[in-house]
């Protein structure tokens, strides 16, 4: 009798610490609460005390039961990194080719272990979902790209995918119960490495009327193989109306990529997080020069028309005008130049350029295009060679980050006590195409030393669980929203 007595006494004062806990929380958080769960009503009208579920108090309470699995994080990027046509530690992952396919396969599956719907659009855009109480609300997305331009890294891109997945099972290992679905989207072809088209996937999803025509007859990758050809070996484009893979303006409450950054002021001032605020706007150019060509030793130099100096001097150009912007902002860049007919004793009869140049500011960058055009006519009109083409392949709007998941991200790294900062992206991403669809934010983390698009490229798994654990909070704070 006297232990029952006992355990009735400290059931009774058990209820009574949980009642005085729940009594300190702000009236407007317990009442959201009862309001959100008629389970939980029933249950705390039954008893006559308080209850709540796991990672339901509030975003510090969740925000202290968050933990991420580092090791199996890292072990999954490694492996993912073997679907790789380059030997380690580099990995080349070209859109559409076995290892891509290979790739996919493996986050299909890391998909579906984490509990989540799998489906994939024409063009192989991947969705992973995580059905939410109100699954008619729209959903709050994240998610990046796994495809490697030759002999990158393991890290760009991947990050956000793999750190996507962990980040939904941190939720669920934490307890939490989203009330807006939450989808992790692999978005095709980030980089331009096979058709010379970037960002294809989410550009796609944006609703590029423009893309989707051209895609269907006039794309062609180095080998001649067209876009629908390689789609079609990879399983997609049965049919070629690619106008089923756009997706209406509103479809997702809010996306956010997580990412690293890409450069060095993260790991140079000892900050855990990048808030990112807005993303740069790029746009490409594609140059050539046509002269005469000669012999090297026979064709004296006052009577050349050397194509390949044009294409140089127009590459000095590029760098003269962005500078003349005055501001730490605005870059260019010759990623290609090729000569033909590209023999030690020929002058060249051809030049191919290739330009990338962006800014935030997209009327200063558009300055910079207009003077680099003038350059190209004056440069030919004085070597005497042919300006046979200057083409403008994509000058894409800037694109800013939505306050309320710029709030949300912030929140999250404070009540982490992890560092953060306001930053702008000067990389491109699929989120600046997201943010056409849907108010967008981005996460990044620190990398060693910057280094990107090359085999150094390297970011630890503590700032890759920080990266998560801020991914998994603003997640649920927007899902709640």
């Amino acid at each position: 009798m006297e232990s029952l007595e006992s355990t009735r006494f400290c059931s009774v004062a058990l209820l009574l610490l949980i009642s005085l806990l729940w009594s300190q929380l702000p009236t407007s958080l317990a009442q959201q609460e009862n309001e959100r769960n008629p389970t939980i009503r029933t249950m705390e009208d039954f008893s006559g005390y308080p209850i709540h579920e796991p990672g339901q108090f509030g975003s510090i309470s969740l925000a202290s039961s968050l933990s991420v699995d580092a090791p199996g994080l890292q072990k999954q990027i490694e492996e993912l990194s073997s679907f790789s046509d380059a030997p380690s530690p580099s990995v080349t992952r070209v859109l559409y080719t076995d290892k891509d396919v290979l790739a996919r396969s493996y986050v299909k599956n890391l998909m579906t272990l984490a509990g989540l719907s799998v489906r994939e659009d024409a063009v192989g855009n991947i969705f992973g979902k995580w059905d939410g109480s109100e699954p008619s609300l729209p959903a709050v997305a994240t998610g990046s790209h796994i495809d490697a331009i030759p002999y990158s890294g393991k890290y760009d891109g991947v990050v956000g995918v793999l750190g996507a997945i962990e980040a939904i099972n941190v939720l669920k290992r934490s307890g939490f119960k989203p009330k807006r679905s939450l989808e992790i989207i692999l978005f095709t072809s980030e980089e331009p490495t096979r058709f010379g088209i970037s960002c294809l996937g989410s550009r796609l999803l944006a609703g590029s009327k423009e893309l989707a025509e051209t895609l269907k007859t006039t794309v062609v990758d180095g080998q001649n193989v067209s876009f629908i050809e390689a789609a079609r070996s990879a399983g997609y484009a049965e049919d070629e109306d690619l106008s089923s893979v756009f997706l209406k303006k509103g479809s997702y409450f809010a996306f956010i990529e997580l990412h690293i950054e890409q450069g060095p002021i993260l790991e140079d001032e000892g900050l855990d997080i990048g808030v990112v605020t807005a993303i740069a706007a790029p746009a490409s150019l594609k140059v050539e020069f046509e002269g005469n060509g000669g012999h090297a030793g026979a064709v004296l130099m006052p009577y050349r028309n050397d194509a390949g100096l044009a294409a140089a001097e127009l590459a000095l150009a590029v760098e003269k005008h962005v500078l003349e912007s005055e501001s730490i902002d605005t870059v260019g860049t010759v990623g290609i130049l090729e000569l033909h007919p590209g023999a030690i004793n020929s002058i060249p009869s051809k030049s191919h350029l290739e330009i990338d140049t962006r800014d935030i500011d997209e009327g200063r960058r558009n300055t910079v295009i207009k003077k680099i055009e003038e350059s190209a006519n004056t440069i030919a009109r004085k070597r005497k060679v042919k300006l046979t083409e200057f083409k403008i392949v994509n000058q894409d709007p800037p694109a800013l980050s939505d306050k309320l998941v710029i709030k949300k991200m912030a929140e999250a790294s404070t009540e982490l006590n992890l560092s953060h900062k306001m930053m702008i992206s000067r990389a491109y991403h699929d989120s600046l195409f997201m943010a056409r669809i849907s108010p967008m934010g981005m996460i990044f983390i620190p990398c060693y030393k910057g280094y990107s698009h090359k085999p150094e490229e390297y970011s630890s798994p503590e700032d890759m669980a920080n990266g998560v654990k801020v991914l998994s909070l603003t997640l649920a704070k927007l899902s709640l929203d």
